[in-house]
């Protein structure tokens, strides 16, 4: 686990509405295949219960390999419907449009999903919602990313519209040998091997109005939300994204100092320093946790070298990026990102290095 974490990031058990009917469709046995991982079977039937996230991702992956179902999370969200976001789905069936919507899920994503990251950003006359899973510890995100993709796209077709499609729907994963069952659910525009995952669509969308919304119910589920939705995190709740989003673009070209994110963000270092340590940060402690949250998105996705992402992360040599990753999560990256494959691939790679 990374250090300085107190607790793992967890999930709603919500997260996995339908798997055990899905394990049983498939002959496996849901009841081992958690106990396997270190879940108790009997926890699924409290639907609210926060259960750690990463063993959840190491179930999707050794279902998905024992059943040779590379889809399986793709199957496992055809079973879900809204109210699987528990409370928080009652005031989004609520919001005016798509733009107000998705902002609400990534305001409040930790409050159904605390391994989930969400971001909307808007260029060129498109809109991309990007999604990744930062567990703190190496686990597989295939099939979890599928899982959240394919979730993600039923809940705008339930807000927006039955027949919505994204221009584009991205996957750093590597294409599965039938790429058929993505086609059919998110449509022509899939890509994998891309650097990031998520949805891209016209920025226009954002304005589609969502047709469940009933502006007379409006107040009322906003009072709702303050009183019974669990409030934004103290990280999201804040300004310091903006420091968090100017490291992220400085990192990669090795301008990281406080004087060069000082500049970006249009304030002296000295403004900086005092604005991050009235939020209880310092510029070394989000330096760290911003790494440390972009190791654990690139390291998976094994089209980036370590050297490379050594240079994502801003280090000027992959040594130094070895010593830092060490210290924060107590192994080396490398196996971080054996420990992190899928099943599927890690017996592959055994298979090929024993073969003769």
């Amino acid at each position: 686990m990374r250090r300085g974490s107190v607790l793992p990031p967890r999930i709603r058990t919500n997260t996995l509405a339908g798997f055990v009917e899905l394990a049983r469709s498939l002959q496996l046995d849901p009841a081992a295949l958690m106990a396997g991982v270190g879940l108790d079977i009997a926890e699924l039937e409290l639907p609210d219960r926060w259960i750690p996230a990463a063993p959840a991702a190491r179930l999707l992956d050794q279902s998905a390999q024992l059943a040779d179902s590379p889809d399986f999370g793709l199957r496992l969200a055809a079973l879900r419907h809204l109210g699987t976001l528990g409370p928080l789905s009652v005031v989004l069936r609520d919001e005016p449009d798509l733009r107000s919507a998705l902002d609400l899920l990534i305001t409040y994503q930790r409050s159904y999903n605390e391994a989930l990251h969400l971001r909307l950003r808007e260029t060129g006359g498109q809109a991309t919602i990007e999604t990744w899973l930062e567990f703190a510890e190496p686990a597989p995100v295939e099939q979890a990313l599928d899982l959240v993709m394919a979730a993600l796209l039923g809940i705008i077709r339930t807000l927006v519209r039955s027949d919505w499609q994204p221009l584009t729907a991205a996957f750093s994963r590597r294409s599965p040998p039938d790429a058929g069952p993505w086609h059919r659910l998110f449509g022509p525009g899939v890509a994998f091997d891309r650097e990031l995952t998520g949805l891209v669509f016209p920025a226009r969308e954002l304005e589609a109005p969502v047709v469940t919304s009933d502006r007379s119910l409006r107040p009322y589920t906003q009072q709702f939300l303050r009183r019974v939705v669990a409030p934004p995190s103290p990280a999201e709740a804040t300004d310091v994204a903006e420091v968090v989003e100017a490291l992220e673009f400085l990192l990669p070209l090795r301008r990281q100092s406080m004087r060069q994110v000082s500049r970006l963000l249009g304030m002296a270092p000295r403004d900086l320093q005092r604005y991050l340590s009235e939020r209880g940060e310092t510029f070394s402690s989000v330096m760290h946790a911003t790494r440390a949250r972009l190791a654990e998105r690139y390291l998976p996705n094994e089209r980036y070298t370590l050297t490379e992402v050594s240079q994502f992360l801003g280090f000027e040599a992959p040594s130094a990026f070895s010593r830092w990753f060490r210290q924060q999560f107590g192994t080396n990256p490398m196996e971080w990102r054996r420990s992190a494959r899928p099943a599927s691939r890690t017996r592959d790679t055994s298979d090929a290095s024993g073969g003769g």
